[in-house]
């Protein structure tokens, strides 16, 4: 055994004794850890060039104890009803300390600028090669990361824990230059970046721990997620070489590339007893964040990291925010906005009905009787069950000896105030948090903070357009007779200050799509009908200009152009016992030129129920180019409901594959459809349905095979590529 683990384990065992918490191999106090060496490598802590600029709210961190009290305080002053205590162990990473001090900054560096392509502008540098499309994007030049990149030349694909490179044009010479490994923990690898010949990769693993439990002998493991962003030169496909890696304790949350800036965002939970800092790790070097909060408290919390570099392999930033679980951004060019729900625990309800009770139930009764009740809860000398018993007893006495007239009259009357006082308190139990951080070259610059009500479905649900942020929820009023959705729309300054907002739109309906398109926001809510709404956002006054009501509903709005939108969702129709039942996914061109009067153009449903389309909750699957009059959208499902039965040719009983149209003014023209199922599919691998073109050919790729067909004929297939398992013995170390 290593001598370093058993003494370790002999230190766990003596102190076992003095605590009633967990404790951790090497450790006694947190301000008292030191570093650990790792084979051939020593740990330096570097401090980043940059720092967070504070604004006014903004509290910093200046140690560690700092921190811990925080954390701990928190427990019981936070909220009356707080969660019980979190945890009580005490974490230790091998190979590096807890902070004792959060770092200082130094003076600022020069970082060189990385070359870059153009993503964007459809054209790749280096190449003498014809417009290809990119990776379908919420914000215009804020890319996304995706399994999947193109260059125009050549295709870059993640998945498991392989890379494969595809010299893809000319489709009819495409071919796989390089299939390799990646020696990971997590084989799950599923988002890059590509910026000129630099990849950037993340990918998942852990940490350990290791723990002894009150009154036990035995260390136990505890294992802490991470998130790893490896830089690829790729300059030599055939070659790759590892520029630099990242490790960022915590979970991958999302991430942007705004030109040769990636942000990252991660998060991690709080041990509120003996919290781990987030730090990043770079070759032998770590770097411990600064750590701030923020004077409105939360009913709990996480650390959020969010963290910059450049493609270059160089780190900008990163700073830690002790906030809520995050797990919706919104990404512009300038800023970014971190969002997550305020969670209330559970034990908040039961300190509800008893405030609803005494302040609004109490009032309404006779006052005789409500002295009673008052002098039982101020009684000290009885137990709160025995109080209640009491009180209980009080009032169906009470209720008994009151005529049926009255007693129908008082029961009514407090429904009514009880439903008033949810729906007050709803209001403050379901709310969106926002936090809005400037972002410039890498630099992070925190702005404001602010609350809105109801939820957000996604991250279209929010924008940002010149100095006005805007953000769409649903809200829930909750009664005795159940739940009423109902969708707002709240419009803020750059300051996060509400200066506008449209409520209870749509009442009993929950938002399924929305998109914002300059001073439009285009809403799409659902109950029994598709209402698709056309609001007016040119003043921060919103207002509805137009309705349309349609069958079934679109989980996905894509623009087409100004005037015209296309929702992909499912169409819907009445069963026999009065309910709504889902058919077949539903494509809708909608003209929105005469914003009153919004009109449906023209539809397709493919399939039935069974059917199904990946672009219906994730729209990097849709392709849809105008001007190369293309839309190729991926769908898989049974048979029968997508096909005639009758066809000769379909002897499998399910389908995947790729449904591809063009456009004759603002109609849809069916092009053909891809299959990419063989009915023999031993040898394939998950992989997303996407699909993208370079000059007149379409690429579709789906669960391990890509194929090219000619975009004037799509039944015109020019080659396929199979990139699943290949059976064959691959070499992970070569000398």
């Amino acid at each position: 055994m290593n001598n370093k683990i058993l003494a370790g384990i002999i230190v766990g065992i003596v102190i076992v004794g003095a605590t009633s918490f967990y404790f951790t191999l090497n450790t006694v106090q947190p301000e008292k850890l030191q570093p650990l060496k790792l084979e051939n490598n020593t740990l330096k802590e570097e401090k980043l060039p940059v720092k967070l600029e504070e604004k006014e709210g903004l509290v910093k961190f200046t140690s560690y104890d700092e921190i811990q009290e925080f954390l701990k305080d928190s427990q019981n002053q936070q909220y009356r009803y707080e969660y019980p205590s979190h945890g009580g162990a005490l974490f230790f990473r091998e190979g590096g300390p807890v902070p004792s001090v959060v770092s200082e900054p130094m003076p600022p560096l020069t970082f060189p600028q990385n070359m870059g392509n153009d993503e964007d502008g459809i054209k790749s540098p280096g190449f003498d090669n014809p417009e290809f499309s990119a990776t379908n994007i919420q914000v215009q030049n804020v890319d996304e990361p995706d399994y999947l990149k193109t260059d125009g030349k050549y295709l870059y694909i993640v998945n498991q824990n392989w890379l494969t490179i595809i010299d893809a044009y000319p489709a009819e010479t495409s071919k796989v230059i390089l299939k390799i490994a990646l020696d990971v923990e997590q084989q799950n690898i599923e988002n890059i970046f590509l910026n000129g010949d630099k990849l950037v990769i993340f990918y998942y693993g852990s940490s350990q721990t290791y723990g002894i439990a009150q009154y036990d002998f035995a260390p136990y493991p505890i294992y802490a997620p991470k998130t790893f962003s490896m830089i690829i030169d790729v300059s030599n496909r055939e070659k790759p070489q590892i520029v630099t890696k990242f490790e960022i304790d915590g979970s991958f949350v999302s991430s942007r590339m705004i030109g040769d800036i990636v942000y990252l965002v991660t998060n991690s939970g709080v041990d509120y007893t003996n919290p781990i800092i987030p730090r990043i790790m770079e070759d032998s070097s770590f770097i411990l964040p600064d750590v701030y909060r923020f004077p409105n408290p939360e009913p709990s919390y996480t650390f959020n990291t969010v963290t910059s570099f450049d493609v270059a392999g160089k780190l900008k930033n990163s700073e830690t925010f002790l906030m809520g679980y995050s797990n919706t951004i919104y990404v512009s060019e300038k800023n970014l906005y971190i969002t997550y729900q305020k969670n209330i625990p559970y034990t908040y309800y039961d300190t509800m009905n008893k405030d609803r009770f005494f302040e609004v139930v109490v009032p309404l009764l006779p006052k005789g009787v409500q002295d009673q009740i008052r002098a039982i809860q101020n009684d000290v000398s009885i137990d709160p069950y025995a109080k209640w018993i009491k009180v209980s007893n009080l009032l169906q006495d009470t209720y008994n000896n009151l005529p049926k007239d009255e007693k129908e009259k008082l029961f009514s009357q407090i429904q009514k105030s009880i439903e008033e006082y949810d729906a007050r308190i709803q209001s403050d139990t379901t709310l969106t948090v926002i936090h809005k951080i400037g972002l410039d070259n890498g630099d992070l610059k925190y702005i404001s903070n602010s609350e809105v009500p109801g939820y957000l479905l996604n991250q279209f649900s929010m924008d940002e357009s010149g100095n006005r942020f805007r953000i769409a929820t649903t809200s829930e009023s909750f009664s005795r007779s159940g739940s009423s959705p109902s969708s707002n729309v709240y419009v803020m300054d750059e300051d996060l200050k509400q200066v506008g907002s449209l409520t209870k739109i749509a009442p009993d309906e929950r938002i399924y799509s929305s998109r914002f398109m300059g001073d439009k926001l285009y809403l799409v809510t659902f109950k029994q009908v598709d209402p698709f709404f056309v609001i007016d956002l040119s003043t921060d006054s919103p207002k509805i200009l137009g309705e349309l009501k349609i069958p079934g509903f679109s989980n996905y709005l894509q623009p087409y152009d100004e005037n015209h939108i296309i929702g992909i969702g499912r169409d819907t129709k009445q069963n026999e016992w009065g309910g709504i039942q889902t058919n077949g996914v539903k494509i809708s061109m909608f003209d929105v030129s005469d914003f009153k009067n919004p009109k449906e153009t023209d539809t397709i449903v493919i399939g039935n129920s069974s059917t199904d389309s990946e672009a219906l909750y994730n729209h990097k699957a849709l392709l849809l180019d105008k001007q190369k009059n293309v839309m190729s959208i991926p769908i898989k499902g049974d048979v029968k409901g997508i096909f005639d039965a009758t066809k000769p040719d379909l002897q499998y009983n399910s389908w995947n594959g790729f449904f591809v149209y063009g456009f004759d003014k603002y109609e849809f023209v069916e092009k053909g459809m891809i299959s990419h199922y063989s009915g023999n599919n031993f040898n394939s691998i998950y992989m997303p349905a996407r699909s993208l073109y370079i000059g007149d050919t379409l690429y579709t790729v789906m669960d391990g095979s890509i194929k090219m067909n000619d975009l004037a004929n799509i039944s015109n297939e020019i080659n396929s590529i199979k990139i699943g398992s290949t059976g064959e013995l691959v070499p992970y170390l070569e000398k």
